[in-house]
Formats: structure tokens, sequence, C-alpha cells
């Protein structure tokens, strides 16, 4: 389970807060990726936190309400499709991750983000290879964009019911690619992603 042992190391070294950064959204077909931070008080960690894959959706509900209660600064950052088809999926997480960052109404003196892949931040920052399953912060992070980005594809939804985006959030799931097929792409669409791109021209194109 996480816990707060990566944080203290490096509070015991600065005089500030620690920041944990994770994103959510790198693999759909539809919608933006979004990244969150938080800043969580040491002596108000919600119990049960851990990677939000692992949770089912009551729980990333009840404890994204606990953080939002309880964390002393949360930053949500997007980079949208426009951004994902210019720059491509991995710059654009990176946008996400410094807007996230800039977003915290506390600058912190360093963040934890989850990963291998260090994004240009405000701070400086160390990747830890699966964070969201060995830092709280990261867990925490992982929590909020997923529920935040969730909550977005399901509003999506209702303007474009025929993809199935309060089920499958933009993956590309037989429901997904057969609405592709019928209906043709959205402006919400990864048109850089190849399933997409094969739709667009013509192509037959599986579930993934």
């Amino acid at each position: 389970m996480p816990s707060f042992e990566h944080e203290l190391r490096h509070i015991e070294r600065l005089a500030g807060h620690i920041a944990g950064v994770d994103e959510v959204g790198r693999g759909p077909l539809a919608g933006p990726v979004v990244a969150a931070a938080i800043i969580l008080k040491p002596d108000c960690i919600p119990e049960g936190l851990d990677d939000s894959k692992k949770l089912t959706e009551k729980k990333r509900e009840a404890l994204f309400a606990q953080l939002m209660d309880c964390a002393l600064a949360i930053g949500i950052g997007e980079a949208s499709v426009d951004e994902i088809d210019l720059v491509n999926i991995r710059q654009a997480t990176h946008l996400a991750m410094a807007r996230a960052i800039t977003a915290l109404s506390i600058a912190p003196a360093f963040a934890l983000v989850d990963g291998n892949d260090a994004p240009a931040l405000a701070c400086p920052c160390e990747t830890l290879i699966g964070g969201d399953g060995l830092s709280v912060s990261i867990a925490a992070a992982s929590i909020i964009a997923k529920v935040t980005r969730d909550r977005l594809m399901t509003k999506l939804h209702e303007a474009h019911p025929h993809y199935a985006w309060d089920r499958n959030k933009g993956y590309g799931t037989e429901d997904h690619m057969t609405g592709l097929r019928l209906y043709g792409c959205t402006p919400h669409h990864r048109k850089s992603f190849a399933p997409v791109r094969a739709i667009l021209s013509g192509e037959v194109v599986e579930a993934l």
C-alpha cells in the first residue's frame, strides 16, 4: 500500500511542501489527458488511498470527496485533443502535469511524479515507477485525475451518445469502435491516434 515515506524523505531536506502528480487518459481515442497535483496534510490523509485503477468507482468517488475537503491544495491540468494531435500524447501529458502544478494555490518545493518520464515543472521533481502504489500523494493525485476525467467523459457522452463514453471513457472498446464506424469522428476524437486515423481513411478497424 502507498505510504508517506517518499514525502517524508524530501520534507526532511527541504523547507516546503511536497506535491504528488499523476495523469489519466494517455490511451483513450477521445477526450483530453487530465493530470492532478495534490499537497496532502500529513495529519489528514484519508484511509484507503491507492492506485485509482485498483479502486471501485464508489471508493474513488468517496476518496475524491474526502481529498477535496482535507487536502492542503489541489490543482487540475488538462491538455486538449487538439494539443494531443499537435504535439503527441507524451508532450501533452507533460503539459497537463505542468498545468496541474501551476494550478496549485500553494507552490510546492518538490513534486513526486508517477512514471519514469520527468516533465518540466515549476519545481524540481522525482519520478517513481508505479508511484501510485508507493506514495500516498501520487495515489491521491491519481484518484483526483481519474474522477475528474471520468466525470468529463460522462458529460461529453450526453452530447455524443453513440460512443458509450459513459462506460468506456473514450477507450477503444467495441461499442466505441462501432460508434466510430457508424457515425464517424467528433471534435473530441484524437485524429492522430491510429484507430481514429484509420476510420477517417475508411479502413475497417477492430476494437483495441
